[in-house]
C-alpha cells in the first residue's frame, strides 16, 4: 500500500477531528508548535541513527520498526503544519515536483566547489 500526500492529509485531518478539544488543533496559531513537535521527532530519528547506526536500521527488524515509527511521527507533524497553514495536497505536490525538477537540473558539485567564493 502506498500513501499519497492526499492520504497523509486525510489521516491527519481525521486525527485532528477525533482529538479536537484534547489536542491543540490545526489552526494557523498552532503551526509553530506542530513544527517543534516534528523537530522533536526528528531528534528521536537522529538518536536511533546515532546510537544504533544506519546499518542497524537496515539489518535489525526491531530497530527498523522503531525507525519507521519515528519517521511516521515526523511526517504526521509536518503534515499537521501544512494543515494549520491551509496548504492543500495539490499545492504541496506541485511544489514538491517543481523543487525536485529544479534539483535534477542543478550542478551540486559545482555549487559546492564555489560556495562562499568571492
Amino acid at each position: 500500500m502506498s500513501l499519497t500526500f492526499r492520504d497523509l492529509m486525510d489521516i491527519q485531518t481525521a486525527l485532528q477531528e477525533k482529538y479536537r478539544g484534547v489536542w491543540e488543533g490545526d489552526c494557523p496559531d498552532t503551526a509553530k508548535n506542530h513544527l517543534l513537535y516534528a523537530v522533536e521527532e526528528i531528534g528521536e530519528v537522529s538518536a536511533i541513527l546515532k546510537k544504533r547506526g544506519a546499518e542497524a536500521v537496515v539489518a535489525d527488524e526491531n530497530v527498523r520498526a522503531h525507525f519507521c515509527e519515528e519517521m511516521a511521527d515526523v511526517f504526521m507533524y509536518l503534515t499537521d503544519v501544512m494543515l494549520c497553514c491551509g496548504v492543500t495536497a495539490e499545492e504541496f505536490e506541485k511544489a514538491y515536483r517543481a523543487k525536485a525538477d529544479r534539483n535534477l537540473k542543478r550542478d551540486f558539485v559545482g555549487e559546492h566547489a564555489r560556495y562562499l567564493e568571492k
